[in-house]
């Protein structure tokens, strides 16, 4: 990470966060996600043109670059590629609504995908890192209220689709996504609470 001459002033501060992020500094990550939160949010939200798939995608993005945070080059801003995660996230939501549409999942395909988008085994260092960034959200995730804790495990840790959220809690599927998109900003809100 050492080709950043060519960087803004706003890109050399990502870079800075970047570089104590893969050195485990949690506050670092945070200010990342502050930072960029909203702007990915209306990017998605922009082409899926769904508060709550984009409110979801935005925290996936998040997520796929945080875990990914060590194939980031600072030949190029952190913003172009987050944006360019983001880019791949909705592309993928296209494809796979496309796929539950027209009910072409086989077992075979299913396997071939997940061959497909295998990222490299992270180093030992990076894979504690990564433990901490989720003990961190699972902390994060534990403070809210129950009904809202639940659902933000179902649907995140879980990965259970909307039906079967709504199945688990005996709620309609639209009594979900509101609770869901409360919980989400409740998350939100926790994160930006605290202090740096």
């Amino acid at each position: 990470m050492n080709q950043n001459s060519n960087l803004s002033d706003n890109a050399k501060i990502d870079l800075l966060n970047v570089q104590a992020a893969l050195k485990g500094n949690q506050k670092a990550f945070e200010k990342l996600f502050l930072r960029y939160k909203d702007a990915i949010f209306y990017f998605l939200l922009k082409n899926i043109k769904n508060r709550a798939d984009a409110e979801d995608l935005t925290l996936e993005c998040f997520g796929k670059a945080f875990r990914n945070i060590n194939q980031y080059s600072s030949k190029y801003a952190f913003s172009t590629w987050l944006f360019r995660i983001a880019s791949n996230t909705s592309i993928d939501f296209f494809r796979k609504k496309k796929k539950d549409l027209i009910r072409l999942e086989t077992k075979d395909d299913e396997n071939m995908e997940l061959a497909t988008f295998k990222s490299k085994n992270p180093s030992p260092e990076q894979q504690i890192i990564n433990k901490q960034n989720a003990k961190y959200m699972r902390l994060k995730v534990s403070q809210l209220k129950d009904r809202y804790r639940i659902l933000i495990e179902l649907r995140y840790f879980k990965e259970y689709s909307y039906e079967e959220v709504a199945k688990e809690m005996n709620l309609p599927i639209g009594t979900i996504k509101a609770q869901l998109f409360r919980a989400r900003k409740l998350l939100f809100m926790n994160i930006q609470n605290d202090e740096f």
